[in-house]
């Protein structure tokens, strides 16, 4: 077996993030490179640089079979005080649905993401949204927390640190994040949900069973965080039961960036692949992306899946929450949108409308 590309041809990328339109190209060679058929953006939006959403809904445009859209919220007009005005965030959800997103894409639960907008996930900000959401039964893909290391400056990795990803006593704490979250739950028992990162459970697999147990409508994806894959490689047996056990909540993904290297992309794709499917034990190679840290600190210990189970995972799990097809793109609601948030980046910056990403994209779609 090549150690980088699946045997399963018709696997989809669930977790994938598109930067500037001009990486078209390049997102294509990864997805070619790392032998997945289809991809779903996750979304989030940048409302000061008119980006996030836009070059998403121009991918879904420029191949409509290949790229689910997974939009994220604008939180602009709270952001700014009042600065700029923006969609109530249910109105928000409603525009997503009409220009044909196939989903939801939260942040909003990453402690940097707190930080930014101090508002907890079920404050009565977020409740028509939550009620609009579960209404329409869209999917949503959200990363709630970080790796426990993240907490203490010991071990706290480097890499991290550099993009301000360690927090200290006055930042939310994890277990507070996932309290919020238990709430929502609570309240909205038929939200369709899938946590990214294993949802930073992989140090805690009898957790991981509760949590899963208590809420039957609940998935997980596997992008790393590579300490999601060292955590879980230290009881290979209990591990592989899980798996086994949740088949149908476990998604796969890569949360591959377009600015990566095609070789970046095969690294980053490989080690999921070869982990899953192979009882390798093996290294993160030497030339991966810096957010994967170096090949010394730690093993992978293959999970040998049967290909049943690798199905699930690779396809069916996200077809069942997302559609065998992509949404068809509305593209006039889309060039709305787009407009508009090249708007709103204009009155958070110094950049004219007319020179935003959103703008840009308004104008290739309009072509």
């Amino acid at each position: 077996m090549n150690e980088w590309t699946s045997r399963f041809p018709d696997t989809i990328d669930s977790h994938v993030h598109m930067g500037d339109i001009e990486q078209e190209a390049e997102l294509e060679q990864i997805r070619q490179a790392i032998g997945v058929d289809r991809i779903g953006l996750v979304a989030i939006q940048n409302p000061a640089a008119g980006s996030g959403l836009p070059q998403a809904l121009y991918m879904k445009a420029r191949q409509p079979r290949r790229y689910y859209v997974f939009a994220g919220l604008n939180h602009a007009a709270q952001l700014s005080a009042g600065q700029v005005q923006t969609a109530p965030l249910e109105q928000q959800v409603e525009r997503f649905v009409d220009m044909g997103c196939d989903g939801i894409k939260m942040i909003e639960g990453k402690p940097t993401s707190r930080q930014r907008m101090d508002i907890p996930v079920d404050d009565p900000y977020f409740a028509a949204f939550w009620r609009t959401v579960e209404a329409l039964d869209l999917p949503i893909v959200w990363h709630v927390n970080d790796p426990e290391e993240f907490w203490d400056p010991a071990t706290t990795p480097v890499w991290a640190l550099e993009r301000n990803w360690g927090y200290g006593p006055e930042d939310v704490t994890k277990e507070q994040l996932y309290a919020e979250v238990d709430a929502v739950l609570q309240r909205h028992q038929d939200l369709r949900i899938v946590f990214a990162h294993f949802y930073f459970l992989s140090a805690d697999l009898p957790r991981a069973q509760r949590f899963l147990d208590a809420h039957p409508r609940v998935a997980f994806d596997l992008t790393p965080g590579i300490e999601m894959l060292y955590n879980l490689s230290r009881d290979v047996e209990a591990t592989r039961d899980f798996f086994l056990r949740y088949a149908d909540r476990i998604l796969f993904g890569t949360d591959i960036f377009s600015d990566l290297s095609v070789r970046e992309g095969q690294y980053r794709a490989g080690i999921v692949y070869r982990w899953l499917e192979s009882d390798d034990m093996f290294r993160v190679p030497a030339g991966a992306d810096f957010l994967l840290g170096q090949p010394a600190d730690g093993e992978i210990h293959g999970l040998a899946l049967p290909d049943e189970v690798l199905t699930r995972i690779y396809r069916s799990n996200f077809t069942a929450r997302a559609g065998d097809e992509p949404r068809p793109l509305n593209v006039d609601a889309a060039i709305e949108e787009c407009r508009r948030l090249a708007e709103i980046a204009a009155g958070l910056s110094a950049t004219p409308a007319g020179q935003t990403l959103a703008a840009r994209v308004a104008t290739s779609l309009a072509e």
